[in-house]
């Protein structure tokens, strides 16, 4: 019997203080490994006929509480998540171009009970039993931002994001500055540089400082505003 089955029916003393099944205000392993799945099946898209490419690489933003409770468990907890997403994968016949990987990271932001999973998609090495796509030509991936259920593509080197009706994407939300943050492109990557806003802007839960590069699945926050970066094929770039 693996941890997440002994977490959720209770089965070991230990286990009922954390992350114990009906515990108020607490995050639950099964809750993650069914948010694992939605973000996998949200994220995946098809790249040609029959091949339906999925993240391979999960985190999971835990409150203050939840992420001690998380440490005591972390490394066969995160097998185990593993798992569960390379048999979700199976199941979907999504195609994962490298091994799967799930981590824990705290976000202050968050309260007690509440929890986020972002993902990426990461070429590697396979490991046994995971689907991995065969050689094939590669595809063109192309930036996009996601926002409020639109896409943006990033079809220049430098482009604004703001309050300002000036910026090249305008942000409706009162704590997003006039020209808060700037998605550059040099050579071939993609980074985010924060303009001296005034709120801040946050990349996977903590503070950008400077310039941070952006990986497929990259969640970045202004104001009440989270933007999702993604690499997504050239065909399907643009606002939606």
């Amino acid at each position: 019997m693996g941890l997440l089955d002994r977490l959720e029916r209770g089965i070991e003393k230990a286990v009922h203080g954390v992350f114990s099944t009906g515990s108020k205000g607490q995050v639950q392993p099964v809750e993650i490994a069914s948010r694992l799945r939605r973000e996998m099946d949200r994220q995946a898209f098809s790249i040609d006929q029959g091949r339906t490419l999925a993240p391979n690489v999960f985190e999971a933003h835990l409150s203050d509480q939840d992420f001690e409770r998380a440490r005591t468990w972390g490394q066969p907890l995160a097998e185990e998540l593993c798992d569960v997403a390379v048999k979700h994968a199976r199941s979907q016949d999504y195609t994962l171009q490298g091994p799967v990987r799930f981590s824990f990271r705290h976000d202050a932001a968050l309260k007690a009970g509440e929890f986020e999973v972002v993902s990426r998609t990461e070429r590697g090495q396979s490991r046994p039993n995971v689907p991995v796509a065969p050689s094939r030509p590669p595809v063109a991936l192309s930036p996009v931002l996601e926002i409020d259920g639109q896409r943006y593509s990033v079809n220049a080197d430098s482009v604004v994001l703001g309050r300002s009706t000036e910026a090249d994407i305008v942000v409706d939300d009162t704590g997003v500055s006039r020209r808060h943050l700037e998605i550059r492109t040099d050579g071939g990557s993609t980074f985010a540089v924060d303009l001296g806003s005034t709120n801040g802007s946050y990349i996977n839960g903590h503070r950008l400082v400077g310039s941070e590069e952006l990986h497929d699945g990259t969640a970045i926050t202004m104001g009440r505003t989270k933007i999702i970066f993604r690499m997504l094929p050239a065909s399907r770039g643009g606002n939606a």
